[in-house]
């Protein structure tokens, strides 16, 4: 399971021109991806670092700061470059396989306490965000 994750001040998705998720002021976008061999059992610890990781300013959480988080599924994170010029999607999880588990992070997340918006699992969807440093990390558990 891995993230990346970006320092925002403002961020939203958008499918079909429709507003899905949207978050303001100091918050975090995540971008969630699932790899074919993550597990229920790394749903918990992800869920904890994106909440507590001290990635705001002053060295704030979104736990510390009640900051809210973007979680928007992301299976190109599990592309491999490598050979030639097509990306390989093997490591990716397959979307019946990614979806719970996107969900129970998110479920997680907001069980924590935190402020939680999302985009749509599977859907073509468009980003926008004003990155904040710029400041972004890869976070994998």
């Amino acid at each position: 399971m891995r993230a990346v994750v970006t320092r925002v001040t403002e961020a939203s998705v958008t499918v079909d021109e429709d507003f899905v998720g949207e978050i303001s002021g100091q918050g975090l976008l995540v971008l969630l991806g699932i790899g074919a061999e993550d597990t229920e059992e790394q749903v918990p610890r992800m869920a904890r670092k994106l909440h507590e990781l001290r990635l705001l300013r002053d060295e704030q959480s979104c736990a510390t700061a009640d900051a809210p988080l973007l979680v928007v599924s992301q299976f190109t994170l599990y592309g491999d470059t490598r050979k030639g010029r097509r990306p390989s999607w093997t490591a990716a999880a397959r979307p019946e396989h990614a979806e719970p588990l996107v969900a129970a992070v998110v479920d997680e997340l907001r069980a924590r306490g935190a402020t939680v918006e999302t985009g749509r699992f599977g859907a073509m969807m468009r980003l926008h965000s004003v990155n904040d440093g710029p400041f972004t990390v890869l976070v994998e558990v």
